[in-house]
């Protein structure tokens, strides 16, 4: 009886407090505007984006997406090349971006980016013997000798401008050896989404199982153009090279920043890097500026015209560039995805490559011991609303029951008393 008593007040003042509670009024999920029209503030809705096809540059042949007046693409032997807008990295044309093949001295490219850092212009270092060892036979030389102090700006001159293997064997010493030079180059190719290159010889000498593509090429010589360093040094046409009591002046192979050998300077280059050896063929990084924009082309092995075919292949890729510019989708981008990263501030961020046909996406693992937490899944608009919470009704039961039992038991001790 006691506890029927007790239920009958708890039950009593319960349903007392659920008559006089407001049932919450549902709400109406958001409709978003149709395109082009305007939101309750007055502002327009943005245009949408064009959708670029992540995996198109991962497909054989030319890839373009020319809008109606835009001029056609060249035709060029290169197995494969590259045209993108340096300063937002979409690639406005490309053939064969991702075919791998063997990049010659444009991988001293990547030697920069990596090395570069790593000293002040105006440090000086004495050549030892031995960091002139294992240079390839046949291989390009600026005349760095065992003995003789240099400054590091002018090493690096000879790499750009002699594309001095002596010079590259020198610095990578100075950078930690050449198997960890090596590495870091590796690590760096892989950091900027660069994933077809595979490093095996830093000076880009041939080695087996080194390659790269037009489009890791490109990427190099954009984020290069980035660095005030690296485009000074890949834009300078001539320099003085030391050689103990008096120098000698040296000219940066590229024929398209000097004009040399019949070939006309391409007015605005601001130059990045040539190679050639036998089994890569002629091959080119290069950069223009036209008004205020500037454009990165890599060319990997013309199969017509001769030694100096790669610079006017380049030059037909530059000046369509130019022309095309504004007029025409782009068909993919030189800049690496990156995904957010973690809530968990233990976590770093992940930066995920271009994702392709049949290509992995290169991931930097947390640290140890670090704990990945997922994202929480979305709420569903039905979940979502701006009224009481559904919770209210449930905590003032709870508390009206509370206060029956109290009152109950007053009642019942006031009754033993009298």
């Amino acid at each position: 009886m006691i506890v029927t008593s007790a239920v009958r007040h708890a039950a009593a003042g319960s349903a007392a407090l659920l008559f006089v509670l407001p049932v919450p009024a549902a709400i109406a999920s958001p409709v978003a505007p149709a395109p082009g029209a305007v939101s309750s503030v007055g502002e327009p809705t943005p245009p949408a984006r064009h959708h670029v096809d992540p995996a198109r540059l991962d497909r054989r042949g030319t890839q373009v997406q020319r809008l109606p007046g835009a001029p056609e693409v060249p035709s060029v032997s290169a197995l494969s090349w590259v045209v993108a807008d340096a300063s937002s990295g979409e690639v406005l044309a490309a053939r064969n971006a991702h075919r791998k093949l063997p990049p010659a001295s444009t991988l001293k490219a990547l030697f920069a980016l990596t090395a570069l850092p790593r000293h002040a212009p105006s440090e000086r270092h004495t050549v030892a013997d031995s960091e002139l060892t294992g240079i390839g036979a046949g291989s390009s030389l600026v005349g760095v000798k065992e003995g003789y102090t240099y400054k590091v700006s002018d090493l690096w001159n000879g790499v750009f401008l002699s594309s001095g293997n002596d010079a590259v064997h020198v610095l990578a010493e100075m950078n930690g050896g050449w198997e960890s030079t090596t590495r870091q180059m590796q690590e760096k190719a892989r950091s900027l989404g660069a994933v077809d290159t595979h490093v095996v010889s830093p000076d880009g000498y041939d080695a087996p199982g080194q390659v790269s593509s037009a489009y890791d090429l490109a990427v190099f010589g954009r984020t290069g153009l980035q660095d005030p360093a690296f485009a000074r040094y890949c834009s300078t046409a001539y320099a003085d090279f030391p050689a103990g009591s008096w120098s000698y002046g040296i000219a940066n192979t590229n024929r398209l920043l000097t004009g040399a050998d019949g070939v006309d300077r391409y007015p605005g280059l601001l130059g990045i890097k040539n190679g050639y050896t036998s089994n890569a063929g002629n091959t080119l990084i290069s950069a223009a500026r036209r008004g205020d924009r500037t454009l990165v082309v890599s060319v990997m092995n013309p199969q017509e015209g001769g030694g100096f075919a790669v610079y006017e292949e380049a030059r037909s890729l530059l000046d369509w560039g130019f022309e095309a510019a504004g007029r025409v989708q782009p068909v993919g981008s030189l800049a690496p995805v990156r995904a957010k990263a973690a809530a968990d501030p233990g976590t770093r961020a992940v930066s995920v490559t271009r994702r392709g046909a049949g290509k992995q996406p290169v991931e930097t693992a947390p640290r140890a011991g670090a704990e990945v937490v997922a994202a929480p899944a979305r709420r569903s608009p039905e979940a979502e609303s701006t009224g009481p919470s559904a919770g209210l009704p449930l905590a003032l039961v709870g508390s009206a029951c509370a206060a029956a039992l109290a009152l109950w038991g007053w009642r019942r001790r006031s009754a033993h008393r009298a």
